[in-house]
């Protein structure tokens, strides 16, 4: 008896001891990676740049009573405006399953994440996956940005994130801030996750629970709106 159950703990053993070396090769050859001082952009400072701004003198101040020509032209265009024509949607066509788009920040975490075009199971298996369909875009679009990525090894920290935690997303030389606003638990089928929205949100989604081996059953969601945008160059 003592010699079957010495037996079945070694067994269980090399199943946990296995199981922990593919999550580590998993996390490893997905991208995953910690994130460098300067990965975060941060803009400029209102106040250094009105500090850099030459001060005018008494003599220099413009004559309110007489504007000059250019102020008077600017004012005149200001009383015709004309309609702006709005710019037809990207198409994105420059971008195949697997490329690489862009990069995940979550400084909470201290994790920053490759993000690549596509979910479908070759993709996720690179890492995190940007969700294309009829509901969602990239940060650009300004719309419903949806990212996926396996609980046992991408995603694997997502559960220690609270609301108000900050995440960026850099896309095509600009930097989308994000800021958590609630997180929750839904079935793996439900798909009403993924749905138009008017206001720029970033969601995360993952298989839930974390812990869990073999096929979860539920689904881990993060919502955040987006809060900030700062240009890269």
């Amino acid at each position: 008896m003592k010699n079957k159950l010495a037996l079945l703990f070694i067994a269980a053993g090399l199943v946990l001891a296995g199981w922990n070396g593919y999550a580590w090769i998993s996390e490893a050859s997905a991208g995953k990676q910690t994130m460098e001082s300067d990965d975060i952009i941060v803009a400029a400072d209102e106040e250094e740049i009105s500090k850099e701004a030459p001060e005018l003198s008494a003599d220099d101040a413009p004559d309110a009573s007489n504007p000059p020509e250019e102020e008077i032209f600017l004012e005149e265009e200001e009383k015709t405006p004309t309609e702006e024509e709005e710019a037809p949607p990207r198409d994105y066509e420059e971008y195949e399953k697997g490329d690489e788009a862009g990069v995940l920040l979550i400084p909470d975490i201290n994790m920053k994440y490759p993000v690549y075009w596509g979910t479908d199971d070759d993709t996720l298996s690179q890492g995190v996956g940007y969700h294309e369909g009829d509901f969602t875009t990239p940060p650009d679009g300004k719309r419903h940005t949806v990212l996926s990525g396996h609980r046992d090894t991408v995603f694997s920290e997502l559960g220690d994130l609270e609301d108000g935690t900050k995440m960026y997303i850099q896309f095509e030389d600009v930097q989308y801030e994000y800021e958590i606003q609630k997180t929750w638990i839904t079935d793996a089928e439900d798909r009403s996750v993924i749905v138009d929205k008017d206001d720029p949100t970033l969601t995360l989604t993952t298989c839930y629970p974390f812990s869990m081996v073999g096929p979860a059953p539920d689904r881990y969601i993060i919502e955040a709106p987006l809060v900030d945008v700062t240009e890269m160059e």
